[in-house]
């Protein structure tokens, strides 16, 4: 397995990394769905709402709260203004509901986490600011990390702009993460290391196209991290 040295920072991603979100996620879209299939089947509906959201990521970004105001919007569209107080009320309820995710660490986190001590340990995530800070605070995690950087989209500039933070260079940060179009390939690109570990769920968003690359390690496992610091 591929070792990584002269690493001075762990940089980790949150959602779908430490902790499950996109299944959370789609089980709303999926609900959502069914609550509306008076107006449409289910990929009918969820093909106007990945428009809907695409459409207002510019405006909106990232997050609960802009993933619930797309759900509404997109119910008044498909609806052609016909869906009920009621029924907007129900998909306001999804929405919340994902405020309150769990953020249960996901498998080998928690350990691994512990096993890197002494290290120093950054979160990088992007969304919408407390909502994330809630999910970190209900995850029990908070504690081993010297820094968490919330931003609005984790753009190759918010990579240089962190590291500077840090006062490192990019070469001695090994970015973790989930998303390859989030937290691979910008990373990849200010010159950190990466360690790619999929999650079984991926927002279409997110989709991007993959390479190889000599800084960059895939992973089946969160504790495999522990394999590729020299």
């Amino acid at each position: 397995m591929k070792k990584f040295d002269n690493i001075d920072v762990i940089t980790f991603d949150a959602d779908d990394t430490l902790w499950d979100c996109q299944s959370h996620f789609a089980d709303v879209e999926r609900r959502y769905c069914n609550l509306l299939s008076e107006y449409g089947d289910a990929d009918e509906i969820a093909g106007a709402l990945f428009r809907t959201e695409a459409a207002n990521m510019e405006l909106l970004g990232y997050g609960t709260k802009a993933f619930t105001l797309s759900l509404v919007e997109n119910a008044v569209a498909v609806s052609r203004g016909k869906v009920s107080a009621p029924t907007i009320g129900k998909i306001i309820d999804m929405g919340k509901s994902l405020l309150q995710l769990p953020a249960t660490p996901l498998p080998g986190v928690r350990e691994t986490l512990a096993a890197l001590h002494g290290r120093r340990l950054v979160l990088f995530t992007k969304g919408e600011l407390l909502d994330q800070q809630n999910k970190l605070s209900r995850s029990g995690l908070g504690s081993f990390f010297e820094c968490v950087s919330i931003v609005a989209d984790k753009t190759e500039e918010e990579y240089a702009r962190l590291c500077r933070r840090l006062n490192i260079l990019p070469q001695r940060m090994l970015m973790v993460g989930n998303s390859f179009r989030s937290d691979i390939a910008p990373a990849l690109a200010i010159g950190a290391a990466a360690a790619h570990i999929p999650f079984h769920v991926t927002w279409q968003l997110e989709l991007s196209d993959e390479f190889e690359h000599e800084r960059l390690v895939r992973l089946s496992r969160f504790a495999d991290i522990t394999n590729i610091m020299a």
